[in-house]
Formats: structure tokens, C-alpha cells, sequence
């Protein structure tokens, strides 16, 4: 393996910084690639939160309690990563969606059924998804043979505090092994003071990226005005596998059907009436302005109970309990660029998007999809896993598709925000149209799959 440490530096083929749901999965889908002299790549994790290497699958600080929709896409592309034999239990299948505006006409609904599928989707809680990624990840490394067992390094808690390309790295290392430390690597410095190279560099470190701060990206940034509530609930009808879009005037609702979770896997946040149909838990994700959850916030169960009844209506009976309830900030964030000298973006890193259709995870997922490929295929090829050539690649492989979910979200955002009356019509007629004509439909349905 080359990994190895000289002068206090230590070689990778390549460093992930972030170790959460999008750089355990890059990690994991990276792990069993192969060099040409048959070694593994060696991969370090850099991450800031502390983990529990010797046993990660107890680990909770890298995930918190929100409730991801995944894609049909999404699902199949973990089953390729061994991931979802330990997700499929607890994942509740989304067969139909109905969507509708509050008060007004429109309607539609599309069904799995229609579009010779399962499941449109499936609904489940992240901490599952990011548990069983990193469950898989130990199972890899623990399985390869002694020399290469070691091929994944976690650096935590850590993180990045400088970033040097090119020629930096030979004047800094004093290492005159033209091979080892210059200009076909990047050097990263830790704030524990270790350093480490590679010859790439790939950014899952979230919003707030660190390598995407230091290497100078600027990002657009819209701030929505608003914030999503999110709680999980339950309801006196069962969902049957329904998932729900409802637009009100103070913004979307969205109840997504959830099983219930085992017992070892309930946490006092997540926790619903035991007592509760095996088909009555939901994930709320209720859409609102700052000052509007403010004062939801201060409600009472019951109260705050009555006033999700009155908001979303009947289709799934009473609420009957209610969960710990979170709020997040919205904003629409995107990286001016995807790349940089050895160096990529990938999910949260490089954009942040609306969660009114569900598309965040599962478009970074398709970032880490893309990206694997695109090293497997150099490694096969014996080139540079790290060359411009791989990361233009990435770039032009992932704009059209960043683009065309960022249009569909803040266009969603942006008609149902607005209560003007021709707006209001022509929406509705969109949701009449988008029921019964069958391209429009299946070109939708489609995208949201992840295809």
C-alpha cells in the first residue's frame, strides 16, 4: 500500500474531508477500487465532529434526527453499495403522492403502479442511512487482508485548517522525491498540525465547507425567508404508503409515510406512540416564514396538534401524537464551481436546495455516483485520479442535472409562494394538466426518481 508517513506528513491517494451521510458514502463507494498494482486506494477522512472508529454503528453525532426521502434511484444505488439490505426493514416504500393547493382546484397524484415500479421512493430516518453506510464501510475495510485493512484513515475530530497546491507542497514538505510531495498532489494542514497529501481532494464537508472557503469559491446564496418544521407524528388513519404535497398560503406541507422503527433503533427524539398503527407514523416537514414558526413553536402538543389539522386537512384523520419538533432555515446555495486545482465539490459543499420536493440528498448522492465512476474508470485506465481532465469531467457531468433540480425546486417555491390570482389559476391548471397528461407526468416522475 503507499500509504506512509515521512517527515511528519502523511500520503493518500485521496482525502475526504467530512465524514457524514455524502464523504462516508464517497468513502464507501471508493473503498473497494483497486491501483494498478492491485493495492486499494488509501483514503483519509477528515472530520470535525468526534467519532467512534472501533465501533461506528453506535455512533450518533454525525447524523441528526431528520427524516430523508430517498429515490428509487437513490435505494438502488445504495443496494450496488451494500448499504440497503440494512435500510430495506426500516424503510417505509412511497407508492402514490398526492399533491394538492389548499382552497383551490388543482390536484394530481402519481403512483408507482403507473410507472411499472414498486416504489416511487422510500422514507427514511438519516441517522439509519448514515449508520448502515458507515456499518458497510468497517465491514470493507475489516475484510480486506492485512496489507490492506488499513486503507481508510479517520482523522477525528479534525479538520482543515490550510490548503496548499501546487509547488507549495515540495517547498513546505522539504521532501525532494519528486514523486511524493509536488505539484501531483495537494497538501491539506489539520488544526491538530498533521499534514496530509493526496492527489485528491473532495469536499463533503456541508454549507459551511472549509475547502471550499479556502480555496476561494464564492457561492450564490437566496435566502428564502422561511424555515422548514420538521417533526415526526402520528395519525388516527394509516398512510398506506402515501406520501402528501400540500400547498397552503403559508407554504407547503409535506407528510411522508415512516414505519415504525424497531425498539433499538427509537432515541427520545424520534420516539412515537408505541401503541401507534405500524402504518400511522409520518415525517412532517411543514414549510413556514421565521415568525410564523416562532409562534408555532410556542404551542403546546395539543395545541400545535389542532393547528396542523386546520393547515393540512383530513386525509390521514387526527394527529394524534407528536414528536420532538426542529426547525431549519432554508436558502438556496450554490457553488460558483464544482472544481478546483485537484479538488471537487460534492452535496451539501456545492449546493443546498429547498427540501419542497425532497431532491437534497439524492441529488449529492448522484455527485458521489458521478464521482466514483469517474475515479474508477481513471484507475482502470492507469491514469491520474486527480487530473484536470477527471474533474472537468465531474463538472460537466453534474451542471445540467444541478441545474434542472435547482430550477424545479425554487420554481415550486416560487408559484406556490405567490397568491396573485393569475398565478393561482394557471398553477392549478398545471396540477389538472400534470394529472392527466402522460409525458408531462412521466417526465417528472422520471427526475424525482433520480433518473
Amino acid at each position: 500500500m503507499e500509504n506512509f508517513t515521512q517527515n511528519n506528513k502523511q500520503y493518500f491517494d485521496v482525502i475526504i474531508s467530512g465524514g457524514g451521510l455524502s464523504g462516508s458514502l464517497m468513502a464507501l463507494s471508493l473503498s473497494k477500487l483497486t491501483k494498478n498494482d492491485g493495492s486499494l486506494l488509501s483514503i483519509a477522512i477528515i472530520e470535525a465532529l468526534p467519532f467512534n472508529q472501533t465501533s461506528p454503528v453506535t455512533d450518533n453525532a454525525l447524523f441528526d434526527a431528520r427524516v430523508l426521502a430517498l429515490s428509487h434511484g437513490s435505494a438502488k444505488y445504495l443496494a450496488k453499495q451494500g448499504v440497503w439490505q440494512y435500510l430495506k426493514g426500516d424503510a417505509s416504500a412511497i407508492t402514490t403522492i398526492d399533491i394538492s393547493d389548499r382552497g383551490h382546484f388543482g390536484k394530481a397524484r402519481l403512483t408507482a403502479k403507473q410507472h411499472g415500479v414498486n416504489a416511487l421512493g422510500y422514507v427514511i430516518d438519516m441517522a439509519l442511512i448514515g449508520k448502515a453506510q458507515l456499518k458497510v464501510l468497517n465491514q470493507n475495510t475489516s475484510s480486506a487482508n492485512n496489507s490492506q485493512k488499513q486503507s481508510i484513515h479517520w482523522f477525528s475530530p479534525d479538520s482543515i485548517a490550510d490548503i496548499s497546491w501546487l509547488g507549495q507542497c515540495q517547498e513546505q514538505s522539504q521532501v525532494q522525491d519528486e514523486n511524493v510531495a509536488d505539484k501531483t498532489q495537494v497538501c491539506v494542514t489539520l488544526k491538530s498540525g498533521k499534514v496530509l497529501s493526496a492527489k485528491l481532494l473532495l469536499g463533503c464537508d456541508g454549507v459551511q465547507s472549509p475547502v471550499r472557503k479556502l480555496a476561494n469559491i464564492e457561492v450564490t446564496c437566496d435566502d428564502y425567508q422561511q424555515v422548514a418544521l420538521i417533526a415526526n407524528v402520528t395519525t388516527s388513519k394509516a398512510h398506506h404508503h402515501k406520501a402528501f404535497e400540500r400547498f397552503t398560503e403559508f407554504g407547503p406541507i409535506a407528510m411522508l409515510p415512516l414505519k415504525l422503527l424497531k425498539q433499538s433503533n427509537v432515541s427520545p427524539s424520534t420516539s412515537v406512540n408505541s401503541s401507534a398503527n405500524s402504518e400511522s407514523r409520518c415525517s412532517l416537514v411543514w414549510t413556514m416564514t421565521p415568525a410564523q414558526a416562532e409562534e408555532i413553536n410556542k404551542l403546546s402538543d395539543d395545541a400545535f396538534k389542532e393547528a396542523l389539522e386546520c393547515a393540512f386537512g383530513s386525509y390521514l384523520g387526527a394527529i394524534t401524537h407528536v414528536g420532538k419538533r426542529y426547525d431549519y432555515p432554508l436558502v438556496l446555495l450554490k457553488a460558483e464551481r464544482q472544481t478546483f486545482h485537484r479538488m471537487a465539490l460534492l452535496g451539501n459543499a456545492s449546493h443546498t436546495i429547498h427540501p419542497i420536493a425532497g431532491q437534497g440528498f439524492n441529488l449529492g448522492l448522484r455527485d458521489v455516483s458521478v464521482m466514483a465512476d469517474l475515479v474508477k474508470n481513471a484507475l482502470a485506465a492507469n491514469q491520474d485520479i486527480g487530473d484536470f481532465s477527471l474533474l472537468y469531467a465531474y463538472q460537466i457531468n453534474r451542471a445540467k442535472d444541478q441545474q434542472q433540480i435547482i430550477q424545479l425546486t425554487d420554481s415550486l417555491v416560487t408559484l406556490f409562494a405567490n397568491d396573485l390570482p393569475p398565478l393561482v389559476t394557471g398553477r392549478n391548471i398545471g396540477l389538472q394538466a400534470l394529472n392527466v397528461f402522460a409525458p408531462l407526468k412521466k417526465a417528472l416522475v422520471k427526475k424525482t426518481m433520480g433518473y
